[in-house]
């Protein structure tokens, strides 16, 4: 056999194990299943890991099974009131069952969006223009439900769904705007108003406690007064007290002729009064005769 003709056999025969071995393994990865055709039929899935086919023979789908975002484009949609909104939303989901992802629909990313895109409308239509642009979270709950209930036939588990954008008709827009100036200003007045009431409030607050302890500092400075004229009183009481027992014990120390001296010298004291009357007390004879007596009785 000529050389050249065997190693051309042996090159084809080289390449065709080659193309033998790429058609025939496979490498899954742990994110991803291969849903594997044999001869027309679903055998079930394959992965992760190294997987064996039959070239020619099976046919291999590949599935991601990680979650996954898409992004629906700006919808036209109409509110329950009638006013146009243009919105647009991310969608995220994850499949479950990679053979019914593959069995069931054809191009279930597709038909998830077409499905997305009328329930949005369906939504809106249902809703008053405020209520879009104030509950976002209750519209995208429904849009949830509303998807989760479709793509779970399809092996498919919607995850979350966020609306990005809410965009109103430009008059609605001016109007808004309005309606948030004339709020920003209200709240400015009310802040304002609340500021200068709790200014006076804390004014009112501080001449009554100033007072309050103006009274009590007034109350206690009258007390202490009265506490120091009770003791002023109490000493000059024990002052007149002390003397007074002074006074008695010297007279205790004092006879019936010294009383009656002292008596004639307060009478000569009265006498040198350049006045023409005269007083003498009814006990002056009886001081005198007991004067008399007594020295008579010293000089016997």
């Amino acid at each position: 056999m000529n050389p050249t003709v065997l190693i051309c056999l042996i090159v084809g025969v080289v390449v065709l194990l080659i193309i033998f071995l790429a058609a025939a393994l496979k490498i899954v990865p742990e994110y991803k299943r291969l849903v594997v055709f044999r001869l027309g039929r679903c055998i079930g899935q394959r992965g992760p890991g190294l997987i064996l086919l039959i070239p020619f023979i099976d046919r291999p789908v590949w599935v991601d099974l990680r979650e996954q975002v898409r992004e629906i484009p700006t919808q036209a949609s109409i509110t329950q009131d009638n006013a146009p909104v243009s919105v647009d939303f991310l969608w995220y989901y994850k499949v479950f069952d990679p053979v019914e992802s593959v069995l069931q629909v054809q191009n279930f990313e597709l038909a998830a969006q077409g499905i997305a895109t009328t329930t949005l409308r369906s939504v809106i239509g249902g809703i008053m223009l405020d209520g879009v642009l104030s509950e976002r979270e209750k519209i995208n709950t429904a849009l949830r439900s509303r998807l989760d209930e479709v793509t779970e036939r399809w092996g498919v588990k919607v995850t979350n769904v966020e609306i990005r954008e809410i965009v109103p008709p430009r008059d609605v827009q001016e109007s808004m705007n309005r309606q948030l100036t004339a709020e920003r200003t209200r709240r400015a007045v009310v802040t304002e108003s609340n500021g200068n009431r709790d200014a006076a409030i804390n004014v009112a607050q501080g001449d009554k406690q100033s007072n309050i302890l103006k009274a009590e500092g007034e109350k206690q400075a009258a007390i202490l007064r009265a506490e120091g004229e009770k003791q002023a009183q109490l000493l000059r009481a024990e002052g007149y007290q002390k003397a007074l027992e002074a006074i008695f014990e010297a007279a205790k120390q004092l006879d019936q002729n010294t009383m009656t001296l002292q008596y004639f010298d307060t009478l000569k004291s009265m006498a040198a009064n350049p006045s023409t009357k005269y007083i003498f007390p009814m006990e002056f004879t009886s001081l005198l005769s007991d004067f008399v007596k007594k020295n008579e009785t010293r000089n016997k």
